[in-house]
């Protein structure tokens, strides 16, 4: 229920600080004082689209404020998206919406208790806070979501019983079904993955990897052979200036062995040099050692170019391994042990069977569930039809045939049908959906007449009729005061009306005028709270002789309160 509406320059209105009370409520005044713009309001403040003109001439900033006492449903959202906890005995939520003028465009930030929220929020929240219904309104009709929530709305306990289990089957389902669509993706990654790891096996079981040093030892390998002649030059040389003497220069053994003689000598006279000598002759040993190697080096040592461009290919076998797995050889020899020792241990084909058997027999336990639910639909649409045309027979349609047709479907978590309203307003005329044929007038009373059947049936909320009596006759507009009355009894209701005989059945009436003010134009909003105000404002909306028209005013107030 709204409490209370506080705006700021929102077109015509400067400020406007309202309180609201359960009941019936209706606007009255002159044709463009502003009537609609606190419907409009209204409709901006819940995540409407704010138009150019609401913005007040002048102003680049505009506030929009409603304050609601929540019902069960809209704390169990609000808990849902963290904006508040469920309560036994809830604050009012207050909804803010700021607009602001920016480069010719309208911005806006939603706040809801203080926090920041985006428009997709406050369209969540508007169902359940405000419903509003405004003549040629025939995008609502239409929706045949909005049709199956109504008629699910008219159903008694067993038809929300069969709803529940239908919702329960269908999540069942979703599960079930979500879970072997995961095994087939993961299936097909492994399958993808098995591929991948196969040829990378074969790429490393064909190159025989087994030393994790061979990539240095081959580029050791290359170097020698590709330097060959240049190592067997090299050894010869050294051998020489050891072993055999040059035309200018003595081999270094015979420099050696004169050395050892006169150290001999040296060490005759003086004992102490015997071990320097015997470090002198090992030295000797070890350099003749040094030119036998080199000797059987330097014969070893022969130029294979065959042999190079093998190990050439080898090594870059190696490299491009390295390079196409980005892994050393080590890793790869590691790897290429995990590859042979891997199997296929999960049994794709017996775990797939498995889920598909869960997942058809989950969705045979929807089809069964939705049985109930499409038996309680058909009740539930014969009452309605029963209960609307009741409604809707002194409405000055008592002509008009409706019908709620349930077309199947595969089942959803709404059940396994589609719920269309049919409507003919015309005897002969072949009945179509609702939303395709009624027109404005009809469609106003046709969902005034539908929403006090669901009354009973909806949670409590506010309800806003915009002119909905336009073009109606009298009889007819005693019928919708009639029915505006009794669904005020559970809703609250706002209604902006120019007909008297409704506003006399109000229980709250507020006048919307238009004044001068500072030079400008204001719209002002009182609330008429005594009889003479109120006779006052119903003669104006009847027109006419001035005395006859506050005599017929005076005898609808009196009428209004004797039914009462």
């Amino acid at each position: 229920m709204l409490l209370a509406l506080k705006l700021e320059n929102i077109a015509l209105i400067d400020a406007l600080d309202l309180t609201c009370s359960p009941g019936l409520t209706v606007l009255t005044g002159e044709t463009g004082a502003g009537k609609s713009l606190l419907l409009d309001s209204l409709d901006v403040l819940l995540g409407g689209e704010p138009p150019r003109h609401l913005l007040r001439h002048g102003q680049d900033q505009a506030l929009i404020q409603g304050r609601f006492a929540p019902h069960q449903h809209l704390s169990l959202l609000l808990a849902q998206r963290g904006l508040g906890a469920v309560e036994s005995q809830p604050s009012p939520l207050v909804v803010t919406r700021q607009l602001v003028r920016r480069s010719g465009r309208i911005r806006s930030r939603g706040r809801i208790n203080g926090i920041s929220v985006n428009r997709q929020t406050l369209l969540e929240l508007r169902p359940l806070l405000i419903d509003l219904t405004v003549q040629g309104q025939t995008q609502v009709l239409g929706r045949q979501a909005q049709q199956r929530r109504w008629l699910d709305g008219f159903g008694d306990l067993h038809h929300q019983r069969a709803l529940n289990r239908v919702a329960a089957a269908y999540e069942n389902w979703v599960q079930r079904r979500s879970a072997l669509d995961q095994l087939k993706m993961e299936r097909k990654d492994f399958q993808q993955r098995w591929q991948e790891n196969t040829r990378m096996l074969t790429d490393l079981q064909q190159a025989a990897l087994e030393d994790p040093q061979e990539l240095a030892i081959l580029k050791r390998c290359q170097d020698r052979l590709a330097h060959a002649l240049r190592l067997k030059q090299g050894s010869w040389s050294v051998v020489q200036h050891i072993q055999e003497p040059l035309p200018d220069q003595a081999a270094a053994m015979d420099l050696l062995g004169q050395a050892e003689g006169e150290l001999q000598a040296m060490a005759a006279i003086d004992p102490t040099l015997q071990p320097l000598l015997q470090r002198l002759q090992l030295a000797q040993d070890e350099v003749q050692g040094v030119a036998v190697a080199l000797q059987d080096y330097g014969q070893e040592l022969e130029s294979h170019p065959q042999a190079l461009a093998d190990l050439q290919e080898r090594i870059a076998q190696l490299q491009r391994l390295e390079r196409r797995y980005g892994q050393s050889l080590a890793a790869l020899i590691h790897r290429r042990s995990e590859l042979e020792t891997a199997t296929t241990a999960l049994d794709w084909d017996a775990r797939q069977q498995g889920l598909e058997q869960k997942e058809r027999a989950a969705h045979d336990q929807l089809r069964q569930a939705c049985g109930p639910l499409r038996q309680c639909r058909r009740r539930a649409a014969d009452h309605l039809v029963a209960h609307l045309m009741d409604a809707l027979s002194p409405m000055g349609l008592e002509q008009m045939r409706f019908a709620v047709d349930l077309k199947p479907q595969p089942p959803t978590e709404h059940g396994s049908e589609q719920v269309c309203f049919l409507f003919s307003a015309n005897p002969g005329e072949a009945m179509a959906p609702l939303g395709d044929v009624a027109s404005g007038g009809e469609m106003s009373r046709f969902l005034l007449s539908l929403k006090t059947c669901l009354a009973k049936a909806d949670f409590p909320m506010t309800l806003l009729f915009d002119e909905i009596d336009s073009g109606v006759s009298g009889r007819v507009s005693v019928a919708m005061a009639q029915l505006l009355h009794r669904l005020a009894q559970r809703h609250q209701v706002f209604c902006v009306t120019h007909q008297p005989l409704i506003a006399a059945r109000a229980d709250y009436h507020f006048r919307v005028s238009k004044h001068m003010e500072g030079g400008r134009t204001c719209t002002q909003v009182m609330a008429l709270t005594t009889v003479a105000d109120r006779e006052e404002e119903l003669a104006q909306l009847a027109g006419g002789n001035p005395q006859e028209a506050r005599r017929y005013a005076a005898s609808l107030l009196r009428d209004c309160f004797e039914n009462d």
